[in-house]
């Protein structure tokens, strides 16, 4: 009786062992097929806002010459410096032709904030720019500028590399949205 006790426990600890070894390699490989789809989604997840066509671009034009027309206000493709923008938030433009420099930004897989102060009264203006700054803030700042362009028809649109959206007012959700969904989806977006 003993023998066959103790073969009983011998058993049930190996069954034991082996449901414990199958829900560990289990959960790892669930932890695998979770990681290989948030990669695949990443790159497949549909881009937000609308759609520009791209322009066929030279190769760089040289710095302080004037870009020419570009298919859409603001820019998200085109001709461009070979220099780009820092990051950042900018208060005013100090740039001649500041198009040239960010579209390069925006082949670099950017995603950038293009402000019109001018359809704003004084404390609306600084609401969008508090709201830009800490939306930038929470996102990282990573590839993102925000730039005040007195062109646009509306407070705030975003653009990344052949996409824009325009905003009559700011909405943190879509904004954010926009920028996951389009960060570094452009020709060069390893570059920093």
């Amino acid at each position: 009786m003993n023998s066959k006790s103790n073969r009983q426990k011998m058993h049930e600890r190996q069954r034991k062992q082996k449901i414990r070894t199958n829900l560990i390699w289990g959960g790892i490989g669930a932890i695998i097929l979770a990681i290989f789809g948030l990669i695949i989604w990443q790159g497949v997840r549909p881009a937000a806002g609308e759609s520009i066509q791209i322009m066929v671009s030279d190769p760089h034009i040289p710095v302080d010459s004037d870009p020419g027309q570009y298919n859409s206000d603001p820019p998200t493709s085109g001709r461009h410096y070979a220099e780009e923008a820092q990051k950042g938030f900018y208060e005013s433009n100090i740039y001649t032709y500041p198009a040239a420099y960010l579209v390069h930004n925006l082949e670099h897989g950017y995603v950038i904030f293009w402000y019109n102060c001018d359809l704003l009264d004084e404390s609306g203006c600084a609401n969008l720019k508090e709201q830009i700054r800490t939306t930038m803030d929470e996102l990282g700042g990573t590839k993102l500028i925000a730039y005040p362009w007195n062109s646009i028809d509306v407070p705030l649109v975003m653009t990344s590399w052949g996409r824009l959206q325009r905003f009559e007012t700011f909405g943190a959700e879509q904004v954010r949205a926009f920028y996951r969904a389009n960060l570094n989806k452009a020709p060069e977006p390893n570059a920093p």
